[in-house]
């Protein structure tokens, strides 16, 4: 069977589905990845899977009619080309405008993978105005058709039945998340020395990025030997971004140390001693968590939908009120009064990593709903999601 896959980022096909385009690859399917940027090391690393990469445009960020348009009749075009027996979409246009070009071209079997709800659910964006009418509206239309849509986190449903994304017939799935290679992410001793908190995410206000500078500045007022580091893309394009231009500010102003952007967080993670994501945006499960419970870190994160899945209270870690840097503070402080913490916590991560959301277990569920299965007669391929597999930031 061809398999079409449709995302808003090149890297996010490597980064986020490698192993799953390369099970589906393993099963004997046609996969063709589809994502609008031509980035060389996504395309080299797909070409040495056998697995083809086509480009369309698409403006990622915002609503602009006539670039959504291009995008949906970009879509069209390439399903009447190809004829898939199946496509799968993740993200917000990807699923809406892939599920309405999959009903234009034949209601071609389409699933959506809702990684997040994103923006328009967070503080910040969930407010009544037209273009959260229209965005509902949208995507409303891009799954109403799907076979299966299959979300992250146990609220997700429930917010997408509220806002009148989907009705009660139809059927979603709840999956560990993305998954987590724990092969790759292996279990790490801790660094010794005080405590080292470590934030990875997006710069982004609402991934709690001031929260987590605020509280590092009243920790670091009664624990001198602590450190605190964040590693995250700057953001110029996002409605709660922070650009490269803030963080010299930043940096001078808050005891923080701003890490450059990597192509392999496992380095930083080991040299991290509690993992924190103080995040009040519309998670789906962040997977910087899951890297962070593989590692065998203890982690600090919000009572929101996505991040705090993963975290069971007082066993792999400690969950805080959103926009809460006082919270947050006391939960610093339980680790540096506690130091033992860090280390019973991180067994306890690696374990749950290992049993919920070890990569292979999620591709199992996933392929499994969408009968991709090993074909009959068909031989394993060299698509392996071994070695050089990180080719952008994991953040």
């Amino acid at each position: 069977m061809k398999i079409l896959v449709f995302s808003s980022l090149a890297y996010s096909l490597v980064n986020f589905r490698g192993a799953l385009l390369c099970r589906m690859k393993d099963a004997g399917h046609d996969v063709v990845a589809v994502a609008p940027d031509d980035d060389p090391a996504v395309s080299a690393w797909l070409r040495e899977r056998n697995i083809e990469f086509r480009i369309i445009s698409m403006n990622r960020t915002g609503m602009k009619p006539l670039e959504d348009i291009r995008t949906l009749l970009g879509y069209v075009m390439l399903i009447l080309k190809e004829r898939p027996g199946l496509i799968l979409a993740y993200t917000q246009k990807p699923i809406i405008y892939g599920g309405i070009a999959a009903r234009l071209t034949g209601n071609i079997p389409f699933y959506a993978l809702m990684s997040g709800l994103g923006y328009l659910f967070s503080p910040d964006g969930s407010k009544p105005g037209i273009k959260r009418s229209i965005f509902l509206r949208l995507y409303r239309e891009g799954v109403r058709r799907a076979i299966k849509i299959f979300v992250f986190n146990r609220d997700d449903h429930e917010d997408m039945v509220s806002a009148g994304i989907v009705d009660r017939s139809q059927t979603v799935i709840q999956v560990p998340g993305s998954g987590v290679d724990t092969q790759y992410f292996v279990q790490q001793p801790l660094p010794a020395g005080a405590p080292h908190f470590l934030m990875v995410g997006r710069l982004m206000r609402d991934k709690g990025v001031y929260e987590f500078l605020e509280a590092a500045r009243a920790v670091k007022a009664e624990y001198p030997d602590a450190r605190f580091s964040i590693l995250g893309r700057a953001e110029v394009f996002n409605p709660t971004g922070i650009s490269k231009d803030d963080i010299p500010r930043l940096q001078s102003e808050y005891p923080v140390t701003f890490l450059e952007e990597t192509t392999d967080v496992r380095p930083y993670l080991a040299q991290s001693s509690v993992f924190v994501l103080p995040s009040y945006y519309r998670e789906g499960l962040p997977r910087t968590i899951l890297e962070a419970l593989a590692t065998g870190r203890a982690v600090i994160t919000t009572d929101m939908p996505g991040c705090r899945d993963p975290i069971e209270a007082g066993v792999n870690g400690l969950i805080v009120p959103p926009q809460n840097a006082e919270a947050l503070v006391a939960a610093m402080r339980s680790f540096l009064d506690h130091p033992e913490q860090a280390q019973e916590m991180g067994e306890k991560s690696r374990a749950i990593a290992e049993a919920v959301y070890d990569v292979g277990r999620v591709n199992d569920i996933l392929t499994g709903h969408m009968g991709l299965q090993h074909m009959a007669g068909s031989a394993p391929t060299n698509a392996t999601l071994t070695q050089e597999r990180q080719v952008a930031p994991q953040i």
